[in-house]
């Protein structure tokens, strides 16, 4: 055989076993979201009359551990009153969403880090024209240690016109352990 087939025989073996080591790096490297999504229904306490004045939550809540640390992100959907319409910035004074990356113990799960994302309060007041909409956190970035995370959170509304501030926090279930 000569030098030259032996050589373009090398090299085509060598690029076929690079392109396999490749693929199959990238395809064992690649992290994904494990997710939860769980619903709640809340009442606007400010409206008495005949109409439905409930808001359905649905929150989705994601965890990944990739490079060392812990990710996490939720989702906000609604369903709120027809009433609650595009530009109605007449209904909360305030909504946020409270993210937090807890670690799995037995007993309660302390946070390890939070953030409150305020952005849902203008989301929620202008919601579709059926008064339906949704908002995604930013992702939660915490350097993981040995053990397991999940990520968990709450929504949090302070009604316009009641006088008083944030309500009991709107409670989810938290995602899996990562």
């Amino acid at each position: 055989m000569s030098a030259l087939k032996r050589t373009a025989i090398t090299l085509l073996a060598a690029a076929a076993v690079a392109g396999t080591s490749l693929s199959t790096a990238g395809t064992a490297s690649a992290a994904s979201y494990s997710c939860k999504t769980s619903s709640s229904s809340y009442d606007d306490p400010s409206y008495n009359g005949p109409d439905s004045d409930n808001w359905e939550f649905d929150v989705k809540l994601c965890a990944m551990r990739s490079g060392g640390y812990i990710h996490t992100t939720a989702t906000v959907y609604w369903d709120g009153p027809y009433s609650s319409g595009t530009n109605n910035s007449f209904t909360f004074n305030k909504a946020r969403f409270h993210l937090e990356i807890k670690k799995s113990v037995s007993g309660p799960d302390p946070v390890v880090k939070s953030a409150n994302y305020t952005g849902l309060e203008g989301a929620l007041e202008n919601s579709s024209a059926a008064g339906n909409g949704s908002y995604k956190t930013g992702t939660l970035k915490y350097k993981a240690g040995s053990g397991r995370y999940l990520a968990d959170g709450y929504i949090q509304l302070d009604w316009s016109g009641d006088g008083k501030d944030y309500k009991a926090p709107i409670q989810f279930t938290a995602s899996p352990t990562v």
